[in-house]
């Protein structure tokens, strides 16, 4: 259910969360409403949590981020003083039977998966009358792209040692029946701000347990890393070495295979599925980087290759002799532009769940249809703020400003994507 540790869920980026897997917006006040209807019993989501009052063994202390359903907080053991993460959901926003069996199966999940140097570790489960509280590894040393950028010098060599501990994780994963199925740059994170920090995988929140030859036709995700299948509504655990060839694809290039301006286009794109090995840098890539991308993104899952033999790819069995030259500062000059867009939108749905409450989400379509006085489909920054007026909220202009730019650079925003962020978090 959204990412653990200290890194919140990226607004706008995820086609359908888990309320809406049929494709189409579930009404959220209508569907199994009784689970958190106050004529009912109370709400109980985990089958066996340690307690019942965190507070008696945590300290919870500064917020490290914010999801689609819950909020991570520094959590500091009472008896050993060691800082962890909690992540807190709040029972308000598990409105159906789904949102519940949801959380139940990320626990279970993270339960069930073995310990690993580049798995976060579940610690330990509360949960009391308001919200059900997970209690992991603190995961601190920050967001894969942005240590990228922040080295200077970023090779085909450093890419192909990231994408050796993200397929060893996807090994992992099917070795013990699960399907990560939200594989994405932002859900991996360093345990530490030392060099030597492991990479981890920290959100569990989209994963499922398969059998083999089971299929799946939920459409969960993020647009970029979303295999053809999983728009095809037929797929099974392949479409998580798609997603780790996309990110290959961007750690090698900067930019994402498929992209278009709006998800539409970037469906269309990923059915398409051709793969640009023209632009910069691409022409200085090593043949065998080449190879091991068009081998993961093969559009045939039947012909995409496993975990295992991407492992045992040439270019990853000699992970350590891969170039060593600079893939040059367009690379990285692309990754942090994709790093700090994504932090826009994370601003931006940190505002919004600061200014609007659950109940006024419900009215959002028909207020920014309000906003939008001169029928462009777009609104600038001053019918923002007025229409926010008239809807009752006095939202300060710097995080008006934070709205605007999570979406366009030009401060112009697109109705359909403000509400995308506000349905991520509210719907």
């Amino acid at each position: 259910m959204g990412n653990c540790c200290a890194t919140p869920a990226v607004a706008g980026e995820e086609i359908t969360n888990k309320k809406n897997k049929k494709g189409k917006k579930e009404n959220p006040f209508a569907t199994d409403y009784a689970y958190n209807n106050n004529t009912t019993s109370k709400l109980t989501v985990l089958k066996d949590p340690t307690g019942n009052e965190i507070e008696t063994r945590y300290e919870l202390g500064r917020e490290l981020g914010r999801g689609e359903f819950g909020v991570t907080y520094l959590c500091t053991d009472k008896e050993t003083r060691e800082e962890l993460a909690c992540k807190s959901i709040s029972k308000k926003k598990l409105r159906t039977a789904i949102d519940i069996e949801d959380v139940r199966r990320e626990v279970e999940i993270m339960r069930h998966m073995p310990k690993h140097n580049n798995i976060v570790t579940l610690k330990d489960t509360y949960e009391d009358d308001n919200a059900v509280h997970l209690v992991m590894e603190l995961c601190e040393g920050g967001e894969l792209f942005d240590r990228i950028v922040a080295r200077g010098h970023y090779t085909e060599r450093a890419a192909a040692a990231v994408t050796k501990t993200i397929v060893e994780v996807v090994q992992m994963c099917h070795k013990h029946g699960v399907m990560h199925r939200d594989l994405k740059p932002e859900n991996f994170l360093f345990a530490n701000k030392k060099e030597t920090a492991a990479l981890k995988a920290i959100d569990f929140g989209l994963s499922v347990f398969f059998k083999p030859g089971e299929r799946f036709n939920e459409i969960v995700g993020s647009p970029y890393y979303m295999a053809p299948e999983v728009l095809k509504r037929n797929y099974g655990p392949e479409v998580d070495i798609w997603s780790a060839g996309v990110i290959l694809y961007i750690l090698l290039c900067g930019v994402p295979p498929f992209w278009a301006e709006t998800e539409q286009g970037v469906a269309q794109a990923i059915i398409r599925s051709v793969v640009d090995f023209k632009r910069d840098p691409w022409p200085k890539v090593s043949d065998n980087a080449k190879d091991l991308v068009k081998k993961m993104l093969n559009p045939d899952p039947k012909r995409r290759l496993t975990a295992q033999e991407v492992l045992d790819h040439p270019w990853l069995i000699n992970a350590k002799k891969a170039p060593n030259v600079s893939l040059g500062e367009t690379v990285r000059a692309r990754l942090k532009q994709f790093s700090v867009m994504n932090k826009l939108k994370k601003r931006a749905l940190r505002v919004i769940a600061e200014h609007l409450s659950v109940e006024e989400a419900a009215g959002l379509k028909e207020g920014f249809n309000l906003m939008d006085t001169t029928n462009r489909g777009k609104i600038n920054i001053d019918e923002l703020r007025t229409g926010l007026h008239k809807l009752g909220h006095q939202v300060p202009d710097s995080d008006l400003q934070i709205l605007m730019e999570a979406v366009s650079f030009t401060f112009t925003l697109c109705l359909d994507s403000i509400l995308h962020i506000c349905i991520y978090v509210f719907c």
